[in-house]
């Protein structure tokens, strides 16, 4: 009995095993351009690179001192955007040439409560964007949405409270919110509408700091540790 279910479980872990596809460096932040079929991939020291599904690096570059967090693609500008942790920021770039066109700084305070703190590791760790709106986790146990932005500054204008912790990666597919839980290991399906919880899965250990998905339910993660990882969302049970 102890036999089989060993097997069991090995089987279980087997069916959710990545396929690493990249190696980049304190890979933190991932996005799918569906139109370019390019993964858009940023990292801890301020590079970012562009590459094929199958992980082929086509360009990078180093945009700056930045400590880059996360990155989103809005479908409706045509603009990549990047979350900037220690400036608590969001740089705006072109997506072909990967040109900085803007700097939006977020107002830190929502309500007089403090939302982004000036101390090391309390700053943004992901960005997802839909129908144009911004959404950005810090490093506690929220996820907030910020205003339009008028002379380079915008604010916090809602607070989602999800009761998970360290949340480093966020992306929209089906009009649903994926989260990936850095330090318990969790993909979470979430529900932004209603503020619960659709489904969430243990992965196996790493450093979840980033997702995506395609348009064949490709899933893709940036891990901190130095890769990039592809599942298969229906292996995953999504």
């Amino acid at each position: 009995m102890k036999f089989f279910i060993f097997l069991l479980f090995s089987f279980i872990f087997s069916t959710i095993n990545a396929k690493v596809i990249a190696k980049i460096p304190e890979a933190s932040g991932i996005c799918y351009i569906q139109n370019l079929k390019q993964l858009i991939v940023v990292n801890d020291e301020g590079w970012i690179y562009r590459l094929t599904k199958k992980g082929k690096i086509l360009e990078k570059k180093l945009l700056g001192k930045y400590d880059l967090e996360g990155i989103s693609f809005d479908d409706v500008s045509q603009k990549l955007y990047l979350a900037c942790e220690r400036k608590n920021s969001i740089l705006v770039l072109n997506i072909n040439t990967f040109k900085i066109v803007q700097k939006i700084k977020i107002k830190r305070k929502y309500k007089d409560i403090s939302i982004l703190k000036k101390s090391t590791n309390s700053g943004i760790e992901a960005i997802a964007i839909k129908d144009s709106e911004i959404y950005l986790s810090n490093q506690s146990s929220v996820i907030f949405k910020i205003g339009k932005v008028k002379n380079n500054k915008t604010k916090i204008v809602k607070i989602y409270n999800h009761g998970y912790v360290d949340i480093a990666g966020l992306t929209f597919h089906n009009n649903y919110l994926y989260m990936t839980s850095d330090k318990k290991n969790l993909l979470i399906k979430y529900d932004i509408k209603t503020n619960k919880t659709i489904k969430k899965i243990k992965l196996p250990k790493s450093a979840q700091e980033g997702i995506c998905f395609d348009e064949n339910d490709n899933i893709y993660i940036a891990d901190d540790n130095g890769r990039i990882l592809k599942y298969k969302a229906k292996k995953l049970g999504f």
